[in-house]
């Protein structure tokens, strides 16, 4: 655990320069925002590369409608404080961006629901990949995604949704908390 200049409050080993310079940038921009996710995922870097937003073309996908944004060009490791900014005031009140070249980042008002979208939004962007790799998409219509990702796409649904996951983690690793 680290504060809002980077020293170090709980533990022993170093901070990721990266990860503090981007998490402290949207702690900043958003106080809202309680948790931010971002890795590496295959797909999540797949679907980075190819520079666009995810379509509406499943109900899942429709979480993110018009809640997520791209962040581009790549620049490279997030060291600077500038770039920090940069892709703060990108996200702005979104929920989701994708890195352009680099992966996805969700950030929100719980870990839970950080956490379930993450996993929901590289779960759409494969999807996304397999369907585009078959052919023509066949997208919902606009009004029909707003209102469906006003359906499933919320913080407190996301919240419930990675309920069971989190039972099944803390099941699997029951010396977690050890």
């Amino acid at each position: 655990m680290v504060d809002h200049d980077g020293n170090i409050l709980i533990g022993q080993r170093p901070i990721n320069t990266a990860g503090f310079t981007i998490h402290s940038a949207l702690h900043r921009a958003r106080p809202d925002i309680i948790a931010a996710a971002h890795t590496h995922s295959t797909y999540g870097k797949a679907f980075s590369a190819l520079g666009t937003e995810l379509l509406p073309i499943t109900q899942d996908a429709c979480s993110f409608y018009e809640d997520h944004a791209i962040f581009n060009p790549f620049s490279g490791v997030v060291l600077d404080d500038k770039e920090g900014d940069r892709l703060a005031r990108t996200l702005g009140s979104k929920k989701a961006l994708i890195l352009q070249n680099h992966g996805l980042l969700t950030a929100g008002p719980t870990v839970e629901a950080v956490a379930w979208w993450f996993l929901a939004m590289d779960n759409a962007a494969h999807t996304q990949l397999l369907a585009q790799a078959a052919g023509p998409l066949k997208l919902i219509a606009p009004d029909i995604a707003k209102l469906t990702g006003g359906q499933v796409g919320s913080a407190e649904g996301a919240y419930y949704s990675f309920q069971p996951l989190w039972d099944w983690i803390v099941a699997l690793e029951p010396d977690l908390f050890d």
